[in-house]
């Protein structure tokens, strides 16, 4: 056998790394650049971030496809329509079909989808545009509260729509695309829980994400909450001038009046900023319900009771200046709570707005409740105030103010939102609605009559 003595003489194909113990840590001649180490951190990192990117494509990509989609409403049935006019009795019912569907449009085409794709540069910049415009896309609302009605205009008239998707050669429906409003308002928070995934697995600050993700998601159930009142039938008033619809549930509820007590039914029950709703499931069973209007309560007469019987699922709410009780029976206490939570919030928000809390010179005035006049009091519950800046309305319950009008308030909310009725004048016909507090100021003539009063103490 021969020995080898020179391992270096051997052929270099004979020496193949840890063919020899001696000389393990040997690299082949060819081989000049060592392996880096994997490093597994920066992998997953690297591969978070790609993950954020392809969120962030897909977000701006159905963004086009749906304002795409909106521009065939728009330009395609919406015109048509126009040109082709419509049958004598569906006269006005036309604009019920399409509710602000031209708004939306005209918003995500002109600024939203453009904003969007700035996010490409900065990626930072998406949480903090959903954020600037949360309260913008509460148009959406608007548009789900009229869907229940346009709905059943479409039904009514399907041959004709059928005509005018034949005429402007749409494959899908006009029910398709009026649904896609919805489908998009949903869309946004699934697309925003998975940027956040990502942006958490790529170890970022995701404070921001993770308040975008919270506002789009108020935002969709609020739209649910709101096509259900729009199947709220036999309701005189105006729904806009509740403020915000806070809760919606189905109790039992056991009605009292005069000692007359009725056998428990079930009503679906509407909690607002200014009134309670009780109405009556109608097609129950059905995927899209219906309820016909049955009592209420305004909330400046609400009483509240949150123990009775002993029961932990019950609660009752009271008119004063009325015999009337309801007894209401939850499905489960946690609901129980919230509600009655929600309702002593309203009744707080009520009492500290009649106190003068919110007003400009706070506590200083409370005890003079009943120093009023025809320009309003010293309380804070001025009957008037002034516009101290402009306001140009960004929601159909709410109206445009110019600096300097004098407006008169009727109700106020836990937002800080004002319900006020500006008078008629050389430019505008009178509107009631509903502005910000910040743009409002106490009257010049309140605020005379209150530097006035010899007994009254600023300090």
């Amino acid at each position: 056998m021969e020995i080898i003595k020179d391992p270096s003489a051997q052929d270099d194909k004979t020496l193949e790394p840890g063919a020899y113990p001696g000389f393990s840590s040997l690299s082949p001649p060819e081989q000049t650049t060592p392996v880096q180490p994997r490093n597994p951190e920066l992998e997953q990192r690297a591969k978070a971030m790609r993950g954020r990117m392809f969120v962030l494509n897909e977000l701006i990509q159905t963004e086009k496809d749906y304002v795409k989609d909106l521009g065939i409403v728009v330009e395609g049935f919406m015109k048509r329509i126009e040109e082709k006019g419509v049958p004598e009795d569906m006269k006005g019912k036309d604009k019920i079909v399409f509710g602000n569907i031209h708004q939306i449009y005209d918003w995500h085409r002109d600024f939203f989808v453009g904003e969007l794709e700035k996010c490409l540069e900065d990626n930072e910049h998406l949480p903090e545009l959903f954020i600037k415009h949360e309260r913008r896309l509460h148009m959406y609302v608007v548009y789900c509260q009229n869907k229940p009605k346009s709905e059943f205009i479409v039904a009514e008239y399907d041959s004709y729509f059928d005509g005018i998707q034949q005429d402007i050669q749409s494959r899908l429906t006009i029910s398709d695309f009026l649904i896609k409003p919805i489908q998009r308002i949903t869309k946004y928070q699934l697309l925003l829980k998975d940027f956040l995934k990502y942006s958490s697995k790529a170890g970022m600050d995701c404070e921001q994400i993770e308040k975008a993700v919270d506002l789009m998601s108020q935002v969709p159930k609020l739209c649910n909450d709101m096509m259900n009142l729009g199947r709220l039938q036999g309701y005189e008033g105006k729904l806009t001038s509740q403020g915000k619809l806070l809760q919606q549930e189905t109790f039992f509820v056991t009605e009292q009046d005069a000692g007359v007590l009725s056998r428990s039914k079930e009503r679906r029950v509407f909690l607002f900023e200014q009134i309670v709703i009780f109405s009556e499931l109608l097609r129950k069973g059905s995927s899209t319900p219906g309820y016909q209007f049955k009592k209420s309560i305004k909330v400046s007469y609400l009483g509240l009771e949150d123990s009775v019987d002993n029961d932990p699922c019950k609660f009752v709410l009271s008119c004063r200046g009325s015999s009337e009780r309801f007894t209401l029976q939850a499905a489960n206490v946690d609901t129980k709570q919230v509600w009655v939570r929600h309702i002593q919030e309203v009744l707080d928000a009520q009492s500290n707005f009649l106190s003068g809390d919110q007003s400009l010179f706070g506590n200083r005035n409370r005890g003079r409740s009943q120093m009023k006049d025809s320009d309003g009091g010293c309380n804070g519950v001025s009957s008037t105030m002034l516009v101290s800046q402009d306001y140009s309305a960004l929601k159909e319950n709410e109206i445009c103010v110019s600096q300097g009008e004098t407006v008169q308030i009727l109700a106020t909310n836990q937002q800080n939102m004002y319900l006020v009725y500006r008078p008629a004048n050389s430019q505008s016909p009178a509107a009631e609605g509903w502005v910000p507090g910040h743009v409002l100021g106490p009257s010049t003539a309140t605020l005379n009559r209150c530097m006035k009063l010899p007994d009254l103490k600023l300090t």
